[in-house]
Order: C-alpha cells, then sequence, then structure tokens
C-alpha cells in the first residue's frame, strides 16, 4: 500500500512564507473565480476591501490583478472597478492517491525528458524506509503530459532492476515500469508530500513563475527483502496536482 503523510503546519508556513505576496494574494483570488464567488460578467472586490483583507499594500493587490489579466481571468475598467472576464480551466489532472494503482495510472503513458547529471546526489534513504540496494542507476528527468511538462523528478532505482528494463526507464516515468515489471515483488511504497516553491531551476525546467507553488514529494518503494529499490524526489507543478483521500468510507448495511 501507498502511506502519504500529511503536510506539517510548520512545512506549509515556511513554503507560504517563501512565496511572494502577490501570487498567495493572486491565488486566492483565482480560487474564488474557480469557486464561482465571482460569476464571469461580475465586479470583483474593491482594491482597497482587498487591501485591508490581505493586510498588504495597494501595489501587492495591482500585481495580482495584473497577474489574472494575463491569464485572461480579470478587466480593469478605470472608474468602474475590476471585473472577470473568464473562468479558471480545471486542469488538476494528477491525482495523488493513498493507493498505489491511483497514484500509477495517470502517469502510466507519460514521457520522461531526461536530464544529463554530472554528479548524482545519494538516494535519501531513512532508518524506516529499508536497507540500500548495492547499487543505484539515477534518472533525472523533466515529466510531460502531452507537451506540457508538470514534474521535475530526480530518481534513484536499484541498479540490478534497471537493467532488466533499462529502454523502459527511459521511455516511461519509473514508478509505471516498476508497476509493470514481474520481477521482484513490490512489498512497501511510502510517499511523503510537502508544499513547496518552485526555484530558479524547477521553475525553467517546469515552464511556471518562480516561486509558484509546488507539490514536492518523496516517494520510496522497498520489494520483499526490505530492500529499498526506487527512491524518488518529485517535484509538481501545484496547478496540477489534486489530493483524494478517502477520510471516512461509506459504511454497507
Amino acid at each position: 500500500m501507498i502511506a502519504t503523510r500529511r503536510i506539517s503546519k510548520g512545512s506549509a508556513r515556511s513554503a507560504e512564507q517563501r512565496v511572494p505576496r502577490y501570487l498567495q494574494v493572486a491565488s486566492t483570488l483565482r480560487r474564488r473565480i474557480r469557486e464561482g464567488r465571482w460569476p464571469v460578467g461580475g465586479r470583483i472586490t474593491t482594491i482597497q476591501a482587498l487591501q485591508r483583507e490581505f493586510r498588504v499594500a495597494r501595489v501587492t493587490v495591482r500585481q495580482a490583478i495584473e497577474l489574472l489579466a494575463r491569464e485572461g481571468l480579470l478587466r480593469a475598467h478605470q472608474g468602474k472597478g475590476t471585473f472577470v472576464i473568464g473562468t479558471v480551466a480545471n486542469d488538476r489532472w494528477l491525482r495523488l492517491a493513498t493507493d498505489w494503482e491511483s497514484l500509477i495510472e495517470p502517469i502510466r503513458d507519460n514521457v520522461p525528458h531526461l536530464l544529463r547529471a554530472s554528479s548524482p546526489p545519494p538516494p535519501r534513504i531513512g532508518p524506516e524506509d529499508g536497507v540500500p540496494a548495492p547499487a543505484y542507476v539515477y534518472l533525472r528527468s523533466v515529466q510531460t503530459r502531452g507537451k506540457e511538462p508538470y514534474a521535475l523528478a530526480s530518481v534513484h532505482v536499484a541498479q540490478s532492476l534497471h537493467r532488466k528494463a533499462a529502454k523502459q526507464f527511459a521511455m516511461h516515468p519509473a514508478l509505471a515500469v516498476l508497476a509493470r515489471l514481474n520481477g521482484r515483488a513490490i512489498a512497501r511504497a511510502h510517499q511523503t508530500l510537502s508544499v513547496g516553491a518552485a526555484d530558479v531551476e524547477t521553475a525553467r525546467c517546469l515552464r511556471i513563475a518562480l516561486n509558484a507553488p509546488t507539490v514536492e514529494a518523496h516517494c520510496v518503494v522497498t520489494d520483499r527483502a526490505g530492500v529499498a529499490i526506487y527512491v524518488g524526489e518529485i517535484v509538481y507543478r501545484g496547478d496540477v496536482v489534486h489530493l483524494d483521500i478517502e477520510l471516512i468510507a461509506g459504511r454497507r448495511r
């Protein structure tokens, strides 16, 4: 099974502090448009009211509005206010769920674009993750869906496993290849998620703004012998991800 750990308040707060205030304001305004609180053709809250609500300078609110105007969502009319002119498309296709099949299904046919890695870091394996494999192959790639990049992946795959399907690992996301292999049975897959913000390299590779919201995943897959056969550090674009967690399942009668 896949286990997903809760995002700590400290991690979320730290990530929020790294994101510029105008991006935080824009994110909230975008969500209100998506939820229909401000319908197309309707006028949004005044700049003065938004200043008071978010406790920011006027220029910060204007930057947020200008960003959404470039996205085709808002238009300011001098003397009349700012109006909604478009809706937010629901592009959150990547479901980071709490079971193995739901995690694999949306990425099964996606394509990795391998990047050169001159000095790969060691895999991050904690005491609870299992024992390291004798050797690993390091794969660093930009994962794409169609022509759009959605994740920056830094992955260590056990060398013995990589040898069995080297071409497949070059053509498909490593987790999807693992799911297809009939060799070692997967005993455990554990994933930890945290909220982050895009650094310079991530922003360039994923074609997003510097400090744009991201979801960062640390995933370890172990075999029945307790060997960590896959260790992945994956940074997802925040605008394509949604979490789907069943808190209370429906009861049978």
